[in-house]
């Protein structure tokens, strides 16, 4: 029975960090997205978290998405008088996305994402292995 709680909370790590890899794509989506109009607002990063669950039936700890949020940080600024969204003085403001942390977010949920999958390859080998001596 601990194996297959093993494969269960697994296989809810995965479904997060799927869901993770979702955001960041999204996130670099939208890295070059500008506002059209005057004084508008540029894309938002968005950002996800996650909170344990007890599952009171397997009496185990899972994780889910607590939610999602937009990263509050500082928009950047670009000069560009000729673009719509410009302001009085010729700045534009541009997405808080940094391409950069986008991506190593993305291969760190790519990695858990692995480990996870590698917890549940791991559980069923050993419990194949386990019927298979049950039934000699």
């Amino acid at each position: 029975m601990e194996l297959v709680k093993s494969m269960i909370i697994s296989a809810a790590g995965m479904r997060v960090q799927g869901q993770r890899m979702r955001v960041i794509a999204e996130n670099l989506a939208n890295a070059n997205s500008l506002s059209l109009e005057p004084g508008g607002a540029p894309y938002r990063r968005k950002v996800i978290s996650f909170a344990n669950q007890l599952d009171r039936h397997l009496d185990i700890e899972i994780v889910k998405v607590a939610g999602f949020r937009q990263d509050r940080s500082e928009l950047g600024r670009k000069y560009d008088p000729a673009h719509p969204a410009a302001d009085d003085n010729g700045y534009i403001l541009t997405p808080n996305v940094n391409v950069l942390i986008e991506m190593m977010d993305m291969k760190e949920a790519q990695r858990s994402y692995e480990a996870n999958l590698n917890v549940i390859e791991n559980a069923k080998s050993m419990l194949m292995r386990t019927v298979r001596l049950l039934r000699a």
